[in-house]
This record gives structure tokens, C-alpha cells and sequence, in this order.
């Protein structure tokens, strides 16, 4: 099953560096969002207090800098933020962006939510990765309820626009993972599901001690 509004599902990006062979689920949305989205941002009204990669400097990869971000928490006041430098002070980040409406997120984030509980109580190296969930479900009593369903602990932020999801990253769907270094370069971008194993494997090698 896939969650297609027309066609089949687009082919993994060039630029992505996983061998993941199941794309991104597309978003079933109306061109016209799309298009509203493009005049708010002419005319400086958007979700975010701040953003950073401008659409025409070109897709993020892997070597080059992170997109930086502040946009509205899911659950509880605040915001949630991608500095420059990745998680913030030299803290290596992982980035995991899904939908409620996305069917391959419900299988991806049991797994992935769990990965990240257990480093967190244990600590050590893999416990300082700071995870961010980044969500483009519409509604946020969905997503909220969404994200409370599936255990996830780590901050998420709000992107019902997609402006994260399409403006500043170029993804075309759901679910997609980057992984960030330190010092705000990207390190991975794996599209489609990924595997608590891949996941752990990816953050390791953000951190030189455990590569």
C-alpha cells in the first residue's frame, strides 16, 4: 500500500546516500497548498520564527550544511529548533520527518521511538544525539495524537505547510531521515522507512568514538 495522491511513487533522490529501496511515501496534497505556501513566504508570513537554506541554493546532501529551522513544538509551548551547527553547541542531530497519514511512519517510529528511549536512559555518547521529529500532519490534534500512539518522547515540530519538509529539504514525501554532525554538516540522508539497526548504525557515525 502506498499513500499516493496520482502515480507511482517518485524514485529515491540522487543526492540521498542510503541504498533504501522503498522511496518516500508522497503526501496526498492539493497543488493549491503548495502554491499558497510559495505567496506566504513572498510575503514573510510563514510558521517559522527563523529559516536558513534558501530553495534556490539546491538539495541538502551529504558533505554539505544542514538547512536551519525554527518552527512551532507539536506538544507543549516553544519552539523547536536546527541551528547551524546541527543539534546546537556541537551536539551531533538526527532528523526524522514523518505523517500520521504516512502508512510506512506507523511502522517506521514503534521501533525508531523505542531506539531513542533506551539511549536516552542509558546515556553514554549515543544518548547526547539529539533527535528531532519533524511532522506535516495537517491537523495537530492528529499529530499530536499520532505521536503520543506510537511513544515518541523526542521534540517534534510542526510543519503542516511542509515548508520544512519540501521548502528547506527538497523531500518530495515521507518518512525521510538525516543525519547531522556536529559541526551542522550532514553526514546521511536515508529516504524511506528505516530500520532501528540502520538508525543506530548512522548516529555511531557521528560520533568518532563509537565509529
Amino acid at each position: 500500500m502506498t499513500d499516493l495522491a496520482a502515480g507511482p511513487p517518485a524514485d529515491p533522490a540522487p543526492w540521498a546516500t542510503s541504498g533504501a529501496s522503498v522511496p518516500p511515501q508522497r503526501k496526498p496534497r492539493k497543488i493549491f497548498l503548495l502554491v499558497g505556501l510559495a505567496a506566504a513566504a513572498a510575503l514573510g508570513v510563514g510558521l517559522f520564527t527563523s529559516a536558513g537554506t534558501a530553495k534556490g541554493t539546491g538539495p541538502p546532501h551529504a558533505g554539505g550544511p544542514v538547512p536551519s529551522f525554527t518552527a512551532p513544538r507539536l506538544i507543549g509551548s516553544g519552539t523547536v529548533s536546527v541551528p547551524a551547527d546541527g543539534g546546537g553547541g556541537g551536539t551531533p542531530a538526527v532528523l526524522i520527518f514523518f505523517g500520521a497519514w504516512c502508512s510506512s511512519c506507523k511502522a517506521e517510529l514503534p521501533p525508531l521511538a523505542a531506539t531513542v528511549r533506551h539511549q536516552d536512559a542509558v546515556g553514554g555518547s549515543l544518548g547526547k544525539v539529539r533527535v528531532i521529529g519533524v511532522d506535516s500532519e495537517d491537523s495537530t490534534s492528529i499529530g499530536r495524537a499520532f505521536v503520543t500512539s506510537e511513544g515518541i518522547g523526542f521534540p517534534v515540530a510542526r510543519d503542516p505547510g511542509i515548508a520544512i519538509l519540501s521548502g528547506e529539504y527538497y523531500f518530495d514525501g515521507d518518512p525521510n531521515t538525516v543525519f547531522v554532525k556536529g559541526d551542522g554538516t550532514i553526514s546521511a540522508i536515508v529516504p524511506g522507512p528505516i530500520s532501528a539497526a540502520k538508525f543506530t548504525a548512522e548516529e555511531k557515525k557521528l560520533i568518532p568514538s563509537e565509529s
